[in-house]
């Protein structure tokens, strides 16, 4: 059957060649078609059942592994694959780096039409409890996350991608509705704080899950933004204002923009804990914003999933900065904005592991002016 699920069991044996993006083992059966399957490795030979058939893809099943992968690895998990939220358990944390490196340049060769390649992903080493924050699902009997590509429940009892305090949090929670645990430098007390670099971050809305991949993120967009101090920032959606401060330290003026109240509300608290008067934000879209902005040396955007919006790339050309940080946590649609910035070159790049164990994986680029 194509475009629907497979009517009779259909086993093949297939060879994994590669990762898509969302973390699945890719394989090319006879009929030239790809293939995806959860929970496979690069490198092994499978014998598989197609539960999903499309004209030009489909979806496999694991009956068993003939030959594993040299990357193929024990999962340390006993929720796993059946949980969700790990992509990644069962490979070596050196081909999860590399699969997340191919993902990023496939992304900027292929969508982007970009002939640099990204040779370095930035990463702590800690692939477990990191995450500070967990969104927790509860059906009114159980309580957990949910299975893959489904709204079913897999019941935990302990998530190794969260901090302690989370995990102890977890144990005593009823199931009732979904749940948010946060955890800063001071715990889960009220209000969450985080320190990076010396630099206070109260947390009233979005802040990186993994502080300390944040942290290695953070100093890079500071290197590309490359500021002396004479400068003019501009951060297009400056969340809580960590990125603004951490590079706005370096400029004459920096304004973030944000189209968040309680953001716009914890970003101006933030410029006032670190006494970076020099520092303003406005609450406004990245699109449709307004400021008497003669020069810009650097502007930052780190856009939601889906990219840029066409008003915000106008807007951010109009900037004419010399510089442009774009940080994204899709390399698709970076990809395709990269080509839509018109007059720029992209100088600069490098993957973060913001994720471990997972298939998301960071970017940031630095783009030039040209002419």
């Amino acid at each position: 059957m194509i475009n629907g699920p497979v009517s009779a069991p259909q086993t093949h044996t297939v060879t994994v060649t590669g990762y898509a993006s969302g973390g699945e083992g890719v394989a090319r059966p006879g009929d030239g078609s790809a293939t995806f399957i959860r929970n496979a490795a690069r490198g092994d030979v499978l014998e598989i059942e197609m539960i999903h058939k499309r004209k030009r893809s489909a979806r496999g099943r694991i009956v068993k592994i003939i030959k594993a992968s040299p990357y193929r690895i024990e999962p340390d998990c006993p929720y796993y694959p059946e949980c969700g939220g790990c992509d990644f358990r069962h490979l070596t944390y050196e081909e999860e780096l590399a699969a997340k490196l191919l993902r990023v340049n496939d992304a900027l060769r292929r969508i982007g039409g970009q002939s640099s390649r990204v040779g370095d992903i930035l990463h702590t080493g800690q692939i477990n409890g990191y995450r500070n924050k967990a969104v927790l699902h509860s059906d009114g009997v159980s309580i957990g996350f949910y299975k893959p590509r489904s709204r079913d429940i897999v019941a935990v009892g302990r998530c190794l991608l969260l901090k302690d305090d989370l995990n102890d949090a977890f144990a005593s929670l009823q199931p009732r509705g979904d749940i948010t645990l946060r955890s800063g430098r001071n715990g889960m007390g009220r209000p969450l704080e985080e320190e990076l670099d010396g630099l206070v971050f109260r947390i009233e809305s979005f802040f990186q899950v993994n502080t300390g991949a944040a942290l290695l993120l953070y100093r890079k967009v500071r290197e590309y933004a490359d500021l002396s101090g004479g400068e003019t920032l501009v951060d297009m959606y400056c969340g809580v204002g960590a990125m603004t401060l951490f590079a706005g330290r370096d400029a004459g003026y920096a304004l973030g923009i944000e189209n968040d109240r309680a953001a716009v509300g914890a970003a101006r608290i933030n410029a006032g804990l670190n006494g970076m008067g020099h520092i303003e934000f406005i609450r406004a879209d990245a699109a449709e914003w307004d400021a008497d902005i003669i020069k810009t040396g650097c502007v930052i955007v780190d856009p939601p999933r889906n990219g840029l919006s066409a008003g915000a790339v106008r807007k951010l050309l109009g900037l004419s900065a010399g510089r442009i940080v774009y940080v994204s946590c899709d390399p698709a649609t970076l990809a395709r904005d990269l080509r839509a910035i018109e007059g720029y070159a992209l100088k600069d790049a490098c993957a973060v592991d913001m994720f471990p164990r997972t298939a998301n994986v960071e970017i940031c680029c630095l783009l030039v002016k040209e002419g």
